[in-house]
């Protein structure tokens, strides 16, 4: 059996209300794509004092009302059937400066994450690359979200295999179920959805962050003056790329990353039509650029947060998103040969991407949380690998 599916035939016209797609490249008339969104706002440095000074420590930013079910991913009700993003609401940073708030120290903070989420996922590939597996500890939620959000594993728990895939391990919290209990324990008055990554701090008992890109960032510089030697080195946004790493992760976040999401979430064809052929031509933008490059990665010889940032995205792309979310126009298997041989050299040759990346846990979440997509749970077997061999 041939596992190579080819969704269409090259070059086959597909014509759908509205628009008009042509294979390999994406030709689309008529129809209005919707003005990209600012990506979170990212910093390299600051003075050690919150990132949002009028937010304080144990600050939020209201957005929801908590009691509402987490799984309500476009508000009951609105006619335009598009899923909106909410902002992350705690937004301190870690930082080297003298007299900063949350100094990096060895042992003091420590990352909630899911391996189903790929937010969540960027953080543990960095945390990996920097070496920083001895400073920050962490664990990981179970793949199940339900009304209450992300719950925490128990020992009953047989479907969810993984390292660190334990009950909340920190002290104080030994009867927290879910990891809104984490939230409402350092604010009872938290208004704002129970997202991961959380990087949280064990001196102070509060949050410091839970915006990805931040985390992120946050890892590749403020912890330099502990690491070890050999990975001070590993620079993920250098200086003199930094101009074309912001505006790479402009474009890609909200059509990419967030595409896919927008695709999948939409509750009326006009939603999820826009917002898919608005994905598949940034794929195809994707597929140009990494055809006419050096390679192996998104800037040549070194990784970058493009690539992280990037990657947890087009891993989950065809086990899940192409069938759940029904991103489908093509795979990227089949239909992206540049972006396949990065995604396969990502994965098999650097081990931070393939240790951080648990199939089992994000076919089950995907499939099984969002039953308004499926709502007999049933996970689909394929596609199968669920990555191809490198010299595929």
């Amino acid at each position: 059996m041939n596992s190579r599916l080819c969704l269409f035939p090259t070059r086959q016209k597909i014509v759908l209300p509205g628009i008009a797609l042509k294979l390999p490249f994406l030709s689309v008339r008529h129809i209005a794509t919707p003005s990209p969104s600012s990506p979170p706002r990212v910093v390299t440095r600051n003075t050690g004092q919150n990132l949002y000074p009028a937010t304080p420590v144990r600050g939020f930013q209201t957005t929801m009302a908590s009691k509402e079910n987490i799984t309500h991913w476009v508000k009951p009700g609105d006619p335009s059937g598009e899923f909106k993003r909410q902002q992350s609401s705690f937004r301190n940073w870690i930082s080297r400066e003298a007299g900063a708030q949350f100094p990096p120290e060895k042992g003091r903070y420590h990352l909630y994450v899911s391996y189903a989420c790929p937010w969540a996922n960027r953080t543990l590939i960095a945390r990996k690359l920097k070496g920083l597996e001895d400073i920050v500890s962490f664990s990981v939620v179970h793949w199940h979200m339900g009304a209450k959000g992300w719950r925490f594993p128990t020992a009953s728990d047989t479907d969810a295999e993984g390292e660190n895939v334990v009950p909340d391990p920190l002290e104080g919290h030994e009867a927290f179920a879910h990891l809104r209990e984490v939230y409402f324990d350092v604010n009872p008055e938290y208004a704002g959805r129970f997202t991961v990554p959380v990087l949280y701090d064990k001196v102070a008992r509060t949050i410091v962050n839970n915006e990805s890109s931040e985390i992120l960032r946050m890892f590749g510089t403020e912890f330099d003056d502990i690491i070890e030697e050999q990975y001070r080195g590993v620079d993920l946004y250098p200086a003199a790329l930094r101009a074309d790493i912001d505006a790479a992760h402009e474009w890609q976040y909200d059509l990419i990353n967030n595409g896919v999401y927008k695709s999948g979430f939409a509750t009326t064809q006009a939603a999820y039509e826009r917002n898919v052929v608005a994905l598949f031509e940034a794929l195809d933008r994707a597929e140009k650029h990494l055809a006419g490059s050096e390679g192996p990665y998104w800037f040549g010889k070194d990784i970058t947060e493009v690539d992280i940032r990037l990657f947890v995205t087009i891993i989950r792309f065809d086990p899940v998103y192409v069938q759940h979310f029904k991103c489908n126009i093509r795979d990227i298997r089949s239909g992206y040969p540049a972006i396949h041989k990065w995604l396969r050299t990502l994965y098999w040759n650097v081990p931070a991407f393939r240790e951080t990346t648990n199939f089992l846990h994000i076919k089950s979440h995907y499939t099984k949380s969002h039953t308004q997509i499926n709502p007999l749970s049933i996970t689909p077997l394929g596609p199968l690998p669920n990555i191809m061999p490198l010299d595929a």
